[in-house]
């Protein structure tokens, strides 16, 4: 839970594991939170600072799939007030280790869809690497909107985005199959959506009569480079782990490319 699934890195990690090679599977932990660092980055920059200097005062935030509360430990940092909400409360990957941090910060065990908390009172909802857990997008995606301002945002975070939904299924086919192999029993108990494409991101806007905008995290030369990378070997589309963001107003809405 402190460094969630994100596709394709967990079914390498649990290869490496497989074949005991501990430190490859420790290095692509590492360049997990590399990303997380790169996601949260650009969060700041596009999305906390703007609203900070609009409202002018700290905001209230919501860090949905808190994990371990790193994100929630960061923009408590930065003045703004946090409720992190999971549903592991451990000391060490859950909200229990929230008391390994100097910040302070509210911790709620309670669903996405069933959030324990009054309408309008969020500035800012942030799915952090856990959307994709989501077994049906517009429910969880209306209780975030209950709860926010009318001016508020909702941002997904490391979440796996594809151009075709038929990539995204392979994606999911080939963990499964890893899990399978790894532990001996499935790993889709629960039919979760598993990743987002730019389809079922218009499907979402207009059920809920949203704005939506995709922020890459990484340079564009990036991008086509892994995207050429992977097609001259006959694979599969790469995901990307863009941030996407949702409002009723604010900014208009760009299409994924």
């Amino acid at each position: 839970r402190a460094l969630p699934f994100i596709g394709e890195r967990n079914q390498q990690i649990s290869q490496m594991e497989d074949k005991k090679s501990d430190k490859s599977a420790q290095s692509l932990i590492k360049s997990g939170w590399v990303e997380r660092a790169r996601s949260f980055g650009v969060l700041v920059e596009a999305v906390v600072q703007p609203l900070e200097i609009k409202l002018k005062r700290p905001l209230r935030i919501l860090d949905l799939g808190a994990g371990n509360g790193w994100l929630s430990n960061r923009l408590v940092a930065r003045g703004h007030s946090l409720a992190a909400v999971d549903l592991g409360v451990n000391d060490w990957d859950g909200l229990g280790a929230h008391r390994h941090y100097e910040t302070s910060f509210s911790c709620l065990q309670a669903e996405f869809d069933q959030l324990p908390l009054a309408d309008d009172q969020a500035d800012l909802v942030i799915f952090n690497a856990s959307f994709h857990y989501s077994v049906q997008y517009e429910v969880t995606l209306r209780e975030a909107l209950r709860v926010l301002r009318p001016e508020g945002q909702a941002v997904v975070m490391d979440t796996a985005v594809y151009q075709q939904s038929s990539s995204g299924q392979q994606m999911v086919a080939e963990r499964e199959a890893a899990f399978l192999r790894q532990y001996g029993f499935a790993s889709n108990a629960l039919p979760s959506e598993n990743f987002l494409t730019p389809v079922r991101l218009h499907q979402l806007s207009e059920a809920l009569a949203l704005r939506w905008q995709k922020i890459d995290t990484v340079a564009m030369w990036r991008k086509w480079v892994r995207r050429a990378k992977v097609a001259l070997r006959g694979q599969r589309e790469p995901a990307q782990f863009p941030l996407i963001i949702f409002a009723t107003e604010g900014f208009e809405q760009k299409s994924e490319e």
